[in-house]
């Protein structure tokens, strides 16, 4: 058992205003499964890259183990699996990779195909196998879930459940939950590391915020109290003081030197509550500093006036001559929300591409409404470029109402001055999200929109969706959102 120590890590990326990290804090336990969470863009992967050396910082970070990253970048895609398998960890026989990857329910045949044929799924299993295999390794495991479907979600989270000394940075609560025992946050203020899993933590972080917002309340009516007294002491001082030098309606001289003890003593009350006031002032700043801005989402459906928006029966779709699913059956009609689910590869996304317009070969009946408007959100973000003014002109979408839901997703200003390219994976996705709430629509394509987006953000769009119940069809394997989101299912 060891220690990773961070002491006083300052960093920033040069050309950038803001540090990333100042003055920085911690140290976390070799042996502990580390879940990592916090809002897009705050210095998640810097923190890992950071770790692996690759940036230059202040401060120290000092630890005894080797530190590997998942997803490992395979430089040659053609190679067989296990000699991929071979190249992370060269000290290991077959005989023991085999073993590991079985623990993952993955068939060894798998190991003796080229790499680049393997699903998303099989890639992840086999890349966490070798990593694990390894000894002394303490593994960096960032967002291993996306793109998986359900079933391969499962696997990795048992076989995770299993292994301990990692860091995972993960959004999907179920997988926290399951996995870790240990929870380090990056907040707006700072970085905290408590014991228990995401549920634990996020109980913590309610109780503390509803605390901190009630003292907030309180203080601020005492600094408003404190402050009307104070100001009624000092007037009355002033008033008695200006007195010394009258006369009693006898005609007898007051005693100025009663007047004036009386004078000074009120100013003492005055000043002692402005004291009092300063104190609470004090406090108060240091208040809600880690309250998370969670400002509700609006979105604005059309209405459709027809019982049913589309009608599939008997749908096969094909890449090529090759059938990918058949026997589609289903209706969408206004106010449900379906989830499409299913395996890796059985056509999710190509349905939602067919229904989008996207020329699919399929047979089958597919009815859809010609003048159904659609706002669709792609999976793909590899074509977000340039600025966030010209990908509004783009789509003809209001600038400052895009900017406008940006900010309530957790994005800082300052991000608005760079282009779409340079934004983290959650942060251009929260870009594909924000656009099509811009858009008024009779129906909203999302496909796999919450991959990358962090855990605040996903239960905002939980509660936008649930409140104003627009019309929907998505394909989503975050089990928590499925299952509050989803009015019914199909699965191919």
């Amino acid at each position: 058992m060891s220690e990773i120590k961070v002491i006083n890590l300052t960093f920033g990326y040069e050309g950038h205003y803001d540090n990333v990290f100042e003055n920085v804090n911690f140290q976390i336990d070799t042996n502990w499964k580390l879940g990592f969470i916090g809002r897009n863009g705050r210095g998640k992967t810097t923190f890992l890259n950071l770790l692996l050396g690759k940036y230059h910082y202040t401060g120290i970070i000092s630890s005894n183990v080797t530190f590997e990253y998942f997803p490992y970048h395979v430089k040659d895609m053609s190679q067989y699996t296990i000699d991929v398998m071979h190249e992370i960890c060269p000290e290991s026989e077959d005989w023991e990779l085999l073993k590991e990857v079985s623990k993952l329910d993955v068939n060894a045949e798998v190991l003796y195909r080229p790499f680049e044929t393997l699903s998303n799924g099989e890639r992840t299993k086999v890349l966490l196998a070798a990593l694990f295999t390894g000894s002394e390794r303490f593994l960096l495991i960032d967002e291993p879930t996306n793109h998986l479907d359900t079933e391969a979600r499962k696997k990795v989270g048992e076989y995770l459940q299993r292994k301990k000394g990692f860091i995972l940075v993960s959004h999907d609560r179920e997988l926290l939950d399951k996995c870790i025992d240990h929870t380090l946050s990056i907040n707006r203020n700072n970085i905290e590391v408590q014991q228990g899993n995401f549920s634990t933590w996020w109980d913590n972080k309610r109780m503390q915020d509803e605390f901190e917002l009630a003292e907030n309340e309180k203080l601020r009516k005492d600094i408003i109290r404190l402050s009307d007294a104070a100001r009624r002491s000092a007037d009355w001082s002033d008033k008695v003081e200006k007195t010394k030098n009258g006369t009693r309606n006898s005609g007898s001289k007051l005693d100025k030197g009663f007047v004036g003890h009386k004078a000074a003593k009120m100013m003492k009350r005055a000043k002692s509550q402005e004291n009092r006031m300063q104190s609470a002032i004090e406090m108060k700043s240091g208040l809600l500093k880690n309250i998370e801005q969670t400002s509700s989402l609006k979105i604005s459906p059309l209405s459709y006036g027809r019982g049913t928006l589309i009608t599939a029966s008997h749908l096969a779709l094909y890449h090529g001559d090759v059938g990918i699913c058949s026997d589609i059956h289903f209706q969408l009609h206004p106010g449900e929300r379906i989830a499409v689910t299913g395996k890796n590869g059985c056509g999710k996304s190509t349905l939602l591409k067919l229904i989008c317009g996207e020329n699919i070969q399929y047979s089958g009946n597919l009815d859809i409404d010609s003048n159904l408007k659609i706002s669709y959100v792609s999976q793909d973000t590899s074509d977000l470029k340039g600025s966030l003014t010209a990908y509004a002109e783009q789509y003809t979408v209001d600038e400052s109402l895009l900017k406008a839901i940006l900010r309530k997703m957790g994005f800082e200003r300052s991000q608005f001055e760079k282009n779409i390219e340079n934004f983290s994976e959650g942060q251009k996705k929260k870009v594909l999200i924000a656009r099509s709430l811009c858009e008024q629509a009779h129906l909203y394509i999302w496909d796999e929109p919450l991959n990358y987006i962090d855990v605040i953000t996903r239960m905002q769009i939980e509660e936008l969706i649930l409140e104003y119940k627009p019309t929907m069809l998505f394909v989503e394997h975050d089990s928590v959102f499925q299952q509050k989101i989803a009015t019914s299912i199909v699965c191919l």
